[in-house]
């Protein structure tokens, strides 16, 4: 018998591991990383973790593991999957038979073709070793450009001027957090990066990248160029798809799977990153999301769909930044929204609920200092999640109880 394994070592399969125990699997389950790391968080990366940089911030000590009987491979890349053996190729010549298999492969940075290989000058911030060498630059008097306006190149942006390095961030389209932003508080965050000193230029396009021992040249499609002493490009990740490409498993924007994430394959699933699924409260829309409490989830979820239960996803979508001390949050997805209704809050702080033509609340997006939106956003997702159609009007007044509105 093969029992579970898990290829990727993450967020997502560290915690999919531990559901298998907790849930009273006591069959064999072999979680399997390519990177020399125990399973560690992501997030922390362009945060709090950068500035430190101390150890990763691991999901579970070493002694955890083998209490829970729980075997993980760091630092063994996986060749091939022979779904007909059911049976995992390592790189290393060794193989691992399955009874169930779990991919969660997570995704990789994307890259400016020629810009990233061969240039210590010029990053990617996806694991721990790319914030190691990249916060070694981060110290006063030097000079950092970024290429990406999403949350990671910004995170990294407000990182770096905390730790007194100068900035400049490159964004091709328009506005800054232009996927799953709403525009009003995408300003709010532009108007404080620069307040930070950050030489934030959207609309810009990039002609030619040139790097050498002493710095990086980006030349700008207007004549102009930025001079810096090194890159980071943050223009978003891909799925780790190939593994289950070369399988002949269904890839559609990531491995495909159901609602209860199963593959084309009845006994291999995927969850996280890495994976695409129908979300049932848009519709069965087919997503994808990069995102921290997505792969908890999903890694609850899965372990209980290895052994038998048949679940679906219901969980809503949910994002969070920190920059400085405002933090931004999003539940649900505001594609379709027809109507945007704004509920102000103490110092500054805002939520917009987007609702569609029906009345019914899509999504909602907050900022503030601190945690002062957290609870509202929290029922928010709730109220989503309800598929209630609340009053414009109370949504808008903050002392309409956004728990009242869910109990109606």
């Amino acid at each position: 018998m093969g029992g579970v394994v898990i290829i990727g070592a993450g967020e997502c399969g560290a915690r999919a591991a531990f559901a298998l125990r907790e849930k009273g699997y006591d069959g064999s389950i072999t979680l399997i990383g390519a990177e020399p790391h125990l399973p560690y968080e992501r997030p922390p990366l362009s945060k709090d973790g950068l500035k430190e940089q101390v150890e990763p911030k691991y999901v579970a000590c070493a002694e955890r593991y083998g209490a829970s009987g729980i075997e993980v491979l760091t630092d063994s890349p996986v060749k091939a999957i022979d779904r007909v053996a059911k049976r995992v190729e390592l790189i290393d010549g060794g193989s691992i038979s399955y009874d169930r298999l779990l991919l969660t492969t997570g995704a990789r940075a994307r890259t400016i073709p020629g810009t990233v290989d061969g240039s210590r000058r010029i990053r990617t911030l996806r694991t721990h070793v790319d914030a190691a060498e990249i916060r070694r630059e981060l110290v006063p008097g030097r000079r950092l450009a970024i290429i990406g306006g999403g949350f990671i190149g910004l995170e990294l942006a407000a990182t770096a001027r905390g730790l007194g390095t100068d900035v400049v961030l490159i964004e091709g389209l328009p506005r800054i957090l232009s996927r799953g932003v709403p525009a009003e508080i995408a300003t709010v965050v532009a108007e404080r990066h620069r307040t930070e000193g950050v030489d934030v230029r959207c609309d810009t396009k990039i002609d030619r990248i040139d790097a050498d021992e002493n710095g990086v040249q980006i030349l700008l499609a207007n004549g102009q160029s930025v001079d810096a002493d090194f890159l980071v490009v943050g223009i978003g990740a891909a799925p780790n798809t190939e593994l289950a490409e070369a399988a002949g498993l269904r890839v559609n924007n990531g491995i495909a799977v159901d609602a209860t994430l199963r593959t084309s394959d009845p006994d291999i699933f995927a969850a996280g990153d890495c994976c695409s699924y129908p979300l049932c409260h848009y519709g069965d829309r087919r997503v994808r999301l990069e995102a921290w409490r997505n792969a908890q989830d999903q890694g609850a979820l899965v372990a209980s769909n290895l052994l038998g239960a048949n679940e679906t996803i219901t969980s809503v979508p949910w994002f969070w930044s920190d920059q400085y001390d405002l933090t931004l949050q999003i539940a649900g997805l505001a594609d379709g929204a027809t109507v945007a209704v704004r509920r102000d809050l103490a110092d500054g702080a805002f939520i917009l609920f987007h609702l569609d033509d029906t009345g019914r609340l899509l999504a909602a997006s907050g900022i503030g200092k601190g945690n002062v939106v957290a609870r509202d956003i929290r029922l928010a997702e709730m109220l989503i999640a309800a598929g209630k159609r609340p009053d414009p009007r109370a949504l808008v007044s903050p002392e309409t109880k956004l728990k009242a509105l869910l109990a109606a």
